[in-house]
């Protein structure tokens, strides 16, 4: 057992975890914060922070709008709205028990005046909301282990946790690719998107983005070790 398998098993034994100094609930259904995504979680507030120098954000500005796709268990809608307390956050998963474990996390934080759970595919619930062109900020920790990889080197993977949150389909980028397109009425001008990508993903991350025609050059988040487990574009 590696020490990441063990770290989930206490998870779910426990029912808890520690994500961006949150106590956060986990269940079985939705997939274990990593820590690794804390380094999403603290370029999505620094981008935050970006945006607000940027437009000039004080007394009487607009609170942020951040939308959280594919949530799992909300930890980067919790963060994101404990640490910008000002932001209102809309985050979003297909599945029942991504949606009830964020949902437990919103209410258990108190942080159901400013963040909405919503259930459906990708964007499709956030639609008709009076949110596109207003959101700064899209993060996204989608699937990004390709189905072959989840039947062979990774099937330990899905001994504890839904393929759902691991499945990225044949190159592991098929969500990626959904969210570059589906963001870009959400977002407003100079608005970012961040993904959390698996190792060597970036260059087909970058593509992706190129490809779309609408986004700025991309930014990379390294973690200890060098390897690029973020990358941020911007709307034109």
């Amino acid at each position: 057992m590696t020490d990441e398998d063990e770290r989930v098993r206490r998870a779910y034994a426990d029912g808890r975890i520690r994500f961006m100094d949150l106590e956060l609930s986990v269940a079985p259904g939705a997939l274990v914060p990593r820590e690794e995504t804390e380094i999403l979680a603290r370029a999505a507030l620094r981008t935050l922070e970006g945006a607000r120098g940027s437009l000039g954000a004080g007394a009487g500005a607009d609170p942020p709008r951040v939308i959280d796709m594919c949530c799992g268990s909300g930890n980067l809608a919790c963060a994101i709205a404990t640490h910008a307390p000002d932001a209102r956050v809309w985050a979003s998963d297909l599945t029942d028990g991504c949606v009830a474990v964020a949902r437990e996390n919103v209410a258990a934080l108190g942080l159901g005046a400013r963040v909405t759970v919503a259930q459906g595919d990708l964007f499709a619930p956030l639609a008709g909301l009076g949110l596109e062109g207003e959101i700064d900020l899209v993060v996204c920790n989608p699937p990004y282990i390709s189905t072959g990889r989840l039947e062979k080197d990774r099937k330990e993977l899905l001994a504890a946790e839904p393929r759902e949150a691991f499945d990225g389909g044949p190159y592991g980028l098929t969500i990626h690719q959904r969210v570059v397109k589906e963001a870009l009425p959400f977002l407003r001008p100079g608005g970012a998107l961040l993904f959390e990508i698996g190792l060597g993903q970036e260059r087909q991350v970058d593509i992706l983005f190129r490809r779309a025609t609408s986004y700025t050059a991309t930014q990379h988040e390294k973690d200890g070790a060098g390897q690029v487990r973020v990358v941020i574009s911007k709307k034109v």
